[in-house]
């Protein structure tokens, strides 16, 4: 059977059924959202004279959910006018409307009386052949399949969405005994390539995979913190990240997830896993029942274990001391060995320092990382059978950079192996016949490719879907060129990938050497180029602090030389004889967006924040991004806009230093080309997609463009009523004095200069204003101080 995903409903508009109907709405599908009718109104509804029949009335649930979600921070969709797709209803008159779909999601009350109610109606509705999934994340996907027909257990399955499920890219896959092997297949491809995720194919155990061993690491983590007298503070400090975990750390997470979930997910394994060795580690401590007690259950209740406070001072965030069972203000952790890690960026590195460290933080590592080596070998094959679905679990669904089993490789499979045992903890039986085998790690990577230790086979298997996912760091031994900061990969079929690994991925004199070096050595010996990194961003952009220093230094030939050098790197890339294809994805700012407009394609994650923000530290786009601007304004002149229409839209994106919250926002700023560039879901796709791409375009003959001098700028007409503009802004102290000299200057350049009526002009013309106008910024002594403010904090002052 050949399914095509056209209609979902959702069942059930809490905080996770409203934002899984967003999901499905921002990547085009339509969805038809329902929840149950009020059993009364409220006092609105009462002044208005409504009954419970009327169709505002009953769709009242609903509609708060679903406005809620879409004005919740962050968004849950990629941009607001997707919302248009989720119609919404009630089960008591909309149900019979799922006849009309082909995926249907229940995500109502964790409780299996309700959830069997609902799908009494769903049997009653249904068309045969439809999908239906719960999104439970506790109760057995077994038991809600008892009593159906046999053709809703063919089509039925669970499917665990994290919430929230725009950003946590975890979805666990969770068949029971009677769903049809070609229903798992068909969801875990669509998981993957259409809503973005990590789909993992998991038991139907307690917990699944993600929460079985992420909320084990967490009680483990409370366990150690008692045993070692730590305090709140310091296991935050230790559990963030230090170690590759999100800034939420251990107990910020509790908190945001909410504390009573945390308990109700321990303790449904403390009840219903009896031959888990570890089982102990779920009793609840009695602080944490304490803390349930008290109703102090985190964000939801406004306290838990940090408290917000307003107070002489201003907002204080307080911590919660777990004896005394008051709060406090936060203390400052010191650990040397965390001083003395922090500035090494290489995660891996770091993660090797600490655990190596004798003093407390070490002892805290080495324990924990015993207790979770521990707790993961035996997991398997109970919750998994293979080792690579718990890393990929806990780095999709908890956020780990890297995963339990990975780091366990990290730190020594052997080594670790011993630790545990030393202290009193046991490793599985599988690992120990591994090792005994001459299997020293759990993965190896060979040709690019990456493989993971089969316990069936007792041999290495190739990763699934290898030939999808191109992971830079598999490709070491590829590396045709480097210097300290870049590299250039063959990454296979005639492509070259170019990456870099700087801070941020800031790009400096070395990454624009590397980046021209690529475009050689590609147009030499290669079909084409790709630009993109594995970092968690793509580019934040040129090297401010590079900047500051010529800047205050008044070494402005330098300064005019590599703002020259990062404008022929840009146009080296767009007029190359070889298709370029850039992949940003995450922040993807100033610099970093001029590589993306000067592309032949680009190939973006959904989920890329792109922008030119030069003005936001008192300068304008220098590398070419200015010019690019304007250029695209022109383009939409000869589309037969009114002519100054496009070059406002233009100009206001850059003068108001606007970063898309989307890839899919990027097109509607003009910075990304409808009906040209491409969107990825699947960041793990984004490398080889962009590889798709660059083939596609040599396949098709690609050509080396030929340099624009037809670009229509308007001069005087136009500069005149952005200047107004700019004015009004000031006057209505909406801008400050500087910005509105900023503005000025990008009005000029953007509109070609003082010319006295439109003219066509070269690509060059604009470099040449841009630079000069850049250049004549960075002796501005408010510009200064705003890139000194950016170097010391990471945001610029509004002076």
């Amino acid at each position: 059977m050949q399914r095509h995903i056209n209609k979902v409903a959702v069942l059930g508009s809490g905080v996770m059924g409203s934002r899984i109907a967003c999901h499905f709405a921002g990547i085009g599908v339509q969805v038809l959202l329902l929840d149950i009718a009020p059993k009364e109104l409220n006092d609105a509804e009462k002044k208005k004279n409504l009954t419970l029949d009327s169709p505002a009335v009953k769709n009242r649930i609903v509609n708060d959910a679903l406005q809620a979600a879409v004005k919740s921070n962050p968004s849950p969709v990629f941009t607001k006018d997707v919302v248009k797709l989720i119609k919404t209803g009630n089960f008591t008159d909309d149900m019979k409307k799922i006849a009309e779909v082909d995926w249907i999601i229940e995500v109502v009350v964790e409780n299996l009386a309700v959830k069997k109610i609902v799908f009494d109606q769903v049997e009653q509705f249904r068309k045969p052949g439809t999908l239906v999934t719960s999104n439970t994340s506790g109760i057995p996907i077994h038991l809600m399949a008892e009593g159906r027909s046999e053709d809703f257990q063919k089509n039925f399955c669970g499917s665990h969405f994290f919430n929230p499920p725009r950003y946590l890219r975890l979805l666990e896959i969770i068949p029971t005994p009677h769903t049809d092997p070609a229903v798992v297949d068909f969801l875990m491809e669509y998981g993957d390539l259409y809503l973005g995720k990590t789909t993992v194919l998991c038991k139907d155990t307690p917990a699944f995979i993600a929460n079985r061993v992420g909320v084990y690491s967490i009680m483990a983590i409370f366990h150690i913190m008692q045993e070692m007298g730590l305090g709140i503070d310091e296991i935050d400090a230790l559990t963030g990240p230090v170690i590759g975990r999100p800034k939420s750390a251990t107990f910020r997470t509790a908190d945001v997830v909410g504390i009573d979930t945390l308990v109700k997910v321990a303790k449904g394994v403390l009840e219903n896993c009896p031959n888990d060795e570890a089982i102990a580690i779920f009793k609840i401590p009695d602080f944490l029942q304490k803390v349930v007690e008290n109703n102090w259950l985190g964000d939801k209740t406004g306290q838990g274990f940090y408290k917000k406070t307003t107070g002489a001072n201003g907002k204080e965030i307080l911590t919660l001391n777990l004896q005394t069972m008051e709060y406090g203000p936060k203390q400052k952790a010191r650990f040397s060995s965390i001083d003395a890690a922090k500035p090494v960026e290489d995660l891996k590195q770091r993660l090797k320092i600490l655990a190596g460290s004798t003093d407390k933080a070490g002892e805290f590592y080495q324990q924990f990382h015993a207790y979770l080596f521990s707790y993961v070998s035996h997991r398997i094959p109970e919750i998994a059978d293979d080792l690579y679905k718990v890393d990929d679990a806990m780095k999709a669904g908890f956020g780990w950079e890297i995963g339990p089993f990975e780091s366990w490789d990290l730190l020594g499979v052997e080594a670790y192996a011993k630790k545990v045992e030393e202290k009193g903890l046991t490793v599985a039986q599988w690992v120990k016949d591994m090792l005994a085998k001459g299997f020293k790690s759990f993965y190896k990577v060979e040709n690019g490719k990456k493989y993971y230790y089969d316990i069936a086979s007792q041999d290495y298997k190739a990763l699934p879907g290898e030939g999808s996912f191109i992971i830079l760091e598999n490709y070491g031994s590829n590396v045709i060129w480097k210097n300290s900061a870049s590299r250039l990969i063959d990454i296979g079929d005639g492509v070259v990938c170019f990456d870099w690994q700087t801070k941020m991925n800031t790009i400096g004199g070395e990454v624009l050497e590397g980046l021209n070096k690529a475009v050689d050595r590609a147009e030499k010996d290669f079909r084409g180029l790709v630009v993109a990194n594995d970092g968690a961003n793509f580019s934040a952009g040129a090297n401010v602090g590079m900047i500051f220093m010529m800047a205050a230094e008044q070494e402005y030939d330098e300064l005019d030389m590599a703002v020259r050098l990062f404008q022929r790197s840009t146009m080296r890339l767009r007029y190359s004889s070889i298709p370029v294809v850039v992949a940003p994805h995450a922040l993807t700012l100033g610099g970093g967006c001029e590589m993306a407009l000067h592309a032949d394609k680009v190939q973006a994650a959904a989920e890329t924040y792109i922008g030119l923000v030069e003005l936001g530290v008192g300068l304008i786009p220098g590398g070419g991004g200015t010019k690019e601007m304007a250029l695209r304004a022109s383009n939409e002149f000869k589309e037969g806009r009114i002519e100054e229409e496009p070059l406002k839209d233009y100009f206001m994106t850059v003068a108001t230093a606007k970063v898309a919250t989307s890839g899919f926002e990027g097109f509607d700023m003009g910075v990304l080309r409808k009906g040209h560039d491409e969107i990825t879901m699947n960041p793990s796709r984004l490398i080889a997609d962009a590889k798709r791409s660059v083939i596609a375009l040599a396949d098709e003959g690609y050509t080396r463009p030929v340099e624009r001098t037809d670009v229509k700028v308007m001069g005087r007409s136009a500069l005149g009523a952005l200047l107004a503009g700019i004015y009004a802004m000031k006057f209505g102290n909406y801008i400050s004095e500087h910005d509105e000299k900023v503005a000025q200057k990008l009005a000029y350049v953007m509109c070609g200069g003082d010319l006295t009526e439109p003219t066509l002009v070269s690509e060059q013309y604009l470099l040449d204003l841009e630079r000069e106008a850049f250049l004549s910024l960075c002796g501005e002594r408010k510009t200064l101080e705003r890139l000194q403010s950016v170097i010391k904090t990471g945001k610029p002052i509004r002076n």
